[in-house]
């Protein structure tokens, strides 16, 4: 049976009266005291798995595609009343904007919605799924047949994909691990991550995404923070864990290797990676069970179905959000879901006037541990019954150039630094783009040269989009259909609303630049037992503080203008000063230390790092090889300045402002 958006958070909002914005009592309205204590009670229940309960369809989210408004919710209208058709159904007649009286634009005047194009519902609808997971194996069975992903020539059927991912759920249960568990996977994009993304959500655990790049300290943080009870880790990053593995509570390791998935090959490319190119130091993890053997055991076991809810949990998404501080955002059922649905009648508006390919291919450059591979090419990959190409290291320019050689693509998600390295290498500019149909830009800005470059040479334009982890992740994009690069991050999608507001919460004209605030069922129910830091990023009406600064036109169309805090982007990827601050301070030859972002040309930023010295025989490499022990490559600083001393404000606070 079809839940609307507004069941899924039956109950859970009743004390909260969106009223105060609407009178509704979906989550997107929900007052950030309930979502705190939401959070909280994620925080005190983490070691006995149990999930968050509240926030099922909250407007909690930075840039998601999902999401119904309050008022939409509390009406029970609905534009699609199942998202399992094929078959596009025409969007309601789009209201003209409006503008208040007072030159304001609230969330109510929706003017984005007069812009849509008409195969696009303003509205989500209903839930025909009982889950994410339920979505996936849907997928499975719809399309069996077809391969869901290809890793270095080796593809996965969605049928497989189904088998195995049943048969690793299996061995999951064997564990002993209650529903909510939290289990880590720490993969680059190989054939393993799909799979045990969808056993962990089969059997009702939450995926824990860690970025298989990271530090000691980094790991251990995120284990212990998340209470993680069990782990998948491919063994070139195995002993990252084993130097960390007794300060965390992970239980139950399982170790893959680069060839597991790739049949005979497999055995050839291990061989590689392990003796030729030898990127797999020396490990040790007791009593560890590699994958191919796990997958033995569940077979052997089969696996029992699990009731798994919208409210449920489904992944907790480390981030900094907007001050600093590592947190998961904890990502319901009901939030990705909404997200990959919105994601999809989006897409719709790349088949205006042409056909939609059956099987659709889609490029999966960028890392499926990162919210924006895992939602738009993974899960929404899923949706359409395409096939994702998993390109394992995408700096490798040259061999990425050559894979992409052999397969007709339609869909190509990126971001500037990628898009730009492409361009810059003479294969690519050789390739066949007869068939691309969306080029998809995140994660960072996208440079106007680079848009027309790419546009010049593909015929596609790049439609840039904006989303968050908090919001998984997209909440704007541009048209698929569009005839040229806009500059903008797009008009609100489906379900959806931005507003922009100024520091004492109130909403501002079109035009003025504030802070991009967002509301709809893909926003997280909060960080995970974070409540303090819940109640500082969420607003009485329901709204997510993005931290972001941008400005929205009379069409809708959001721009972003500047970063309302200092954090760094390097290439897609958040910096926050504070944190690499933190861990400078702690090198005995360092008196103080201060960390900004400068522009670059390849990664649009990279952090540069302001230094008084303690030891006066303190050296840069000193402090390099200091950061290479305790930062992962992109938050390490690129440039190293040191000072006599660092300008502070009167009551002795360092003034970033003033070292750029």
């Amino acid at each position: 049976m079809a839940k609307t958006i507004k069941e899924t958070v039956k109950g859970k909002a009743a004390a909260n009266s969106a009223g105060k914005a609407g009178g509704s009592k979906t989550a997107a309205g929900k007052t950030a005291a309930t979502k705190a204590a939401a959070t909280k009670t994620a925080g005190s229940k983490a070691a006995s798995g149990k999930t968050v309960k509240a926030g099922a369809a909250s407007g909690r989210t930075r840039a998601a595609r999902t999401g119904t408004t309050a008022t939409q919710a509390a009406s029970g209208k609905t534009a699609v009343k199942s998202t399992r058709t094929t078959k596009a159904k025409a969007a309601p007649k789009k209201p003209a904007a409006s503008r208040p009286a007072n030159g304001r634009a609230p969330a109510s005047a929706k003017p984005w919605l007069a812009q849509y194009p008409e195969a696009i519902p303003a509205e989500i609808g209903s839930f025909t799924h009982d889950s994410l997971a339920d979505l996936l194996v849907e997928a499975c069975h719809a399309y069996s047949d077809r391969p869901a992903f290809t890793s270095m020539g080796k593809s996965l059927s969605y049928s497989e994909l189904d088998t195995l991912s049943s048969r690793f759920a299996a061995y999951l249960q064997s564990l002993g691990l209650e529903k909510g568990a939290r289990v880590a996977l720490m993969m680059p994009n190989v054939l393993q991550y799909p799979v045990a993304m969808m056993a962990v959500l089969r059997a009702g655990y939450v995926v824990v995404n860690v970025n298989p790049l990271y530090t000691p300290r980094e790991l251990e943080h995120q284990l212990k923070d998340s209470g993680a009870e069990a782990i998948v880790i491919l063994e070139n990053f195995a002993h990252t864990l084993q130097s960390v593995a007794g300060k965390t509570p992970v239980r139950h390791v399982v170790v893959a290797s680069m060839g597991d998935l790739l049949g005979l090959k497999g055995f050839i490319v291990n061989l590689v990676v392990r003796r030729v190119k030898k990127m797999v130091p020396a490990w040790s993890l007791p009593g560890h069970v590699r994958f191919n053997d796990a997958l033995k055991a569940g077979a052997a076991r089969g696996f029992t179905a699990v009731k798994i809810g919208l409210s449920d949990n489904a992944f907790l998404q480390y981030t900094g959000g907007t001050t600093g501080v590592s947190k998961g955002a904890t990502l319901l059922h009901s939030n990705v879901l909404a997200n990959v649905i919105q994601n999809e009648f989006w897409f719709r508006s790349a088949y205006i006037d042409r056909p939609r390919p059956e099987a659709p291919v889609l490029i999966c450059a960028l890392p499926l541990y990162h919210i924006y591979a895992l939602t738009v090419n993974a899960l929404m990959g899923m949706k359409l019954g395409g096939n994702n190409v998993l390109i394992p290291n995408p700096r490798d320019i040259p061999a990425f150039v050559k894979e992409l050689q052999s397969y007709k693509f339609h869909i190509f998600p990126g971001l500037n630094t990628l898009f730009n390295a492409l361009l810059n290498n003479e294969d690519f500019q050789k390739l066949d783009f007869t068939n691309l149909m969306v080029t998809f830009g995140g994660g960072m800005a996208v440079q106007r040269p680079v848009a027309e470059r790419w546009q010049k040479l593909t015929g596609c334009v790049i439609s840039q989009g904006y989303g968050l982890s908090e919001t998984s992740p997209v909440a704007t994009v541009n048209r698929f259909d569009a005839k040229e690069f806009t500059g903008t991050i797009g008009l609100p999608i489906s379900s959806t609303d931005v507003t922009i507001r100024n520091e004492k919460g109130k909403d501002l004209p079109f035009g003025e630049v504030g802070e991009i605030c967002i509301r709809g069922p893909q926003v997280m129910a909060g960080y995970w037992n974070r409540p303090d830091e819940t109640a500082k990023v969420m607003t009485g009406d329901g709204y997510f503080k993005s931290g972001d600064m941008g400005t929205m036109a009379e069409t809708g169309m959001v721009t972003i203008v500047d970063r309302k805090k200092d954090m760094i982007v390097v290439s897609g990827f958040k910096v926050f000063p504070n944190e690499v601050e933190d861990v400078i301070a702690g090198h005995p030859g360092i008196l103080e230390a201060a960390l900004i972002g400068v522009e670059d040309e390849h990664s649009g930023e990279v952090p540069k790092l302001f230094v008084v010295r303690k030891d006066a025989a303190l050296t840069e490499a000193d402090i390099k090889k200091y950061c290479k022990d305790n930062l992962t490559g992109y938050k390490r600083p690129k440039y190293i300045e040191f000072r006599d001393e660092l300008p502070k404000s009167n009551v002795g606070k360092i003034l970033r402002k003033d070292l750029r």
